[in-house]
């Protein structure tokens, strides 16, 4: 009996931390596809050559490049992506293909395709960005953290399918 009280315990304690039944499905969900959207929202700011979209999409302490010498601080990215944003350094294209949700609620993890584009010359790569999204007190979710791997030389094959998978909408559960 000692042991079944036990269990029911971390069992409730456990769904205390985290979402349990049908509806933390919904609500996992829900997160999720929240995230998938701003993900897109901050792709966007930058093909939109909008500055201040991407800094709102930023936590004031981001951090990105973390897996080199980091980036910190939203002003500071701000500033250092202002030839991504306004398209002269680089053309810059991203998606998710991946998001999920952390057990406290409140972040996200979110993976996918990059395409980098050459302004100049049109040579393009195709990389993989990933990024760590916090939800603030306020309800909004900013990323906190961020980093990719090194773009490799992409063929108009690889760069259609990109392409074709940009559209993509928030995936079923």
């Amino acid at each position: 009996m000692t042991q079944v009280v036990r269990l029911s315990s971390v069992l409730l304690l456990a769904c205390a931390i985290a979402p349990c039944g049908a509806g933390a499905t919904d609500a996992i969900r829900e997160a999720e596809c929240a995230v998938w959207q701003r993900e897109r929202s901050f792709a966007r700011s930058v093909a939109e050559h909008d500055a201040a979209a991407f800094a709102e999409h930023l936590h004031p302490d981001a951090a990105f490049g973390v897996s080199g010498k980091p980036t910190r601080g939203r002003e500071a990215i701000a500033r250092e992506w202002a030839g991504l944003i306004d398209g002269t350094a680089l053309v810059l294209r991203w998606y998710p293909a991946v998001v999920t949700l952390g057990g406290d609620g409140r972040t996200v993890y979110s993976s996918g395709p990059a395409l980098y584009e050459d302004p100049k010359t049109g040579a393009t790569r195709l990389g993989r960005f990933g990024s760590v999204w916090q939800r603030g007190d306020d309800g909004i979710w900013r990323v906190l953290f961020d980093d990719g791997i090194p773009p490799q030389p992409a063929d108009a094959v690889a760069v259609q399918r990109f392409r074709d998978g940009e559209g993509a909408a928030c995936p079923a559960g």
